[in-house]
């Protein structure tokens, strides 16, 4: 039975370095239905206190061995190095677990930073799933995006459309690997211009997902898809079968 929660109250005294409920807990065991560890990676300005109070608790109550990590200077810094601390939190996580491959499921650049480990830092043959909200595959055209990087954010810079870095990691094949792609994005989304830059090249082994195309009253945008319960419901779906989200599945519309 898959099970889902409502959205807690935000809470004004979260810290980053604090490991969302139910994360983290390294004598955790993967059970024989769900034997990869879920990795959850926080998006640009975020960190794993705030991003995953939602869907690490639901994965947990699923049966899921879950895990998150910080990285990257709020993932501001330069997104070839926060890839380096992914695939070493990685690698932890297999240590910990004994479990071949990981699932990830990233928001906004977590969904997006990803890729560039699976591609060009080893991480091809240690991930089953990917699973991005709103990633950032594309990069964005929002007009405020160069301010951001003027401030001192690499990787916001990184991530407008046409940078030389996504230019590099969106050469040849989208999806390498035999890992399952499932991308969640919304209408709504004021951060990713235009929405559909969240999507990865069509294929057999990925999934590309707008939530208004199932729920159409969804209001939900780039900061609240990590606590929508539609979205959850796709990331429930996608790491619960084989290959990414089935593309017929209907979440619930709360």
């Amino acid at each position: 039975m898959v099970v889902l929660l409502a959205a807690p109250v935000a809470r004004a005294d979260y810290e980053p370095g604090v490991s969302p409920p139910g994360a983290n807990d390294w004598s955790c065991v993967p059970s024989a239905e769900h034997p990869n560890p879920v990795v959850l990676v926080h998006g640009t300005f975020g960190d794993m206190t705030v991003s995953w109070n939602m869907i690490s608790p639901a994965l947990v109550l699923n049966g899921y061995c879950v895990f998150a990590l910080d990285y990257g200077d709020r993932g501001t810094g330069k997104i070839e190095d926060s890839a380096a601390q992914l695939s070493a939190f990685v690698d932890q996580v297999r240590s910990a677990t004994g479990a071949s491959r990981v699932s990830l499921v990233g928001h906004s650049q977590g969904g997006m930073m990803p890729r560039y480990y699976i591609k060009f830092l080893g991480g091809k043959d240690k991930v089953d799933d990917l699973i991005g909200l709103v990633p950032s595959n594309h990069g964005t055209t929002q007009p405020l995006a160069p301010y951001a990087g003027d401030a001192g954010c690499v990787s916001c810079d990184q991530q407008m459309a046409g940078s030389s870095f996504l230019l590099n990691l969106n050469a040849g094949d989208e999806t390498p690997g035999s890992i399952s792609y499932t991308q969640v994005t919304t209408r709504n989304d004021e951060v990713v211009i235009p929405y559909i830059s969240a999507y990865l090249a069509a294929g057999p082994r990925t999934t590309n997902v707008t939530l208004q195309d199932r729920c159409p009253l969804d209001v939900t945008d780039h900061l609240g898809i990590i606590y929508d319960p539609a979205a959850l419901g796709w990331v429930l779906n996608a790491l619960g079968r084989p290959g990414p989200a089935d593309p017929a599945f209907r979440p619930s519309c709360l």
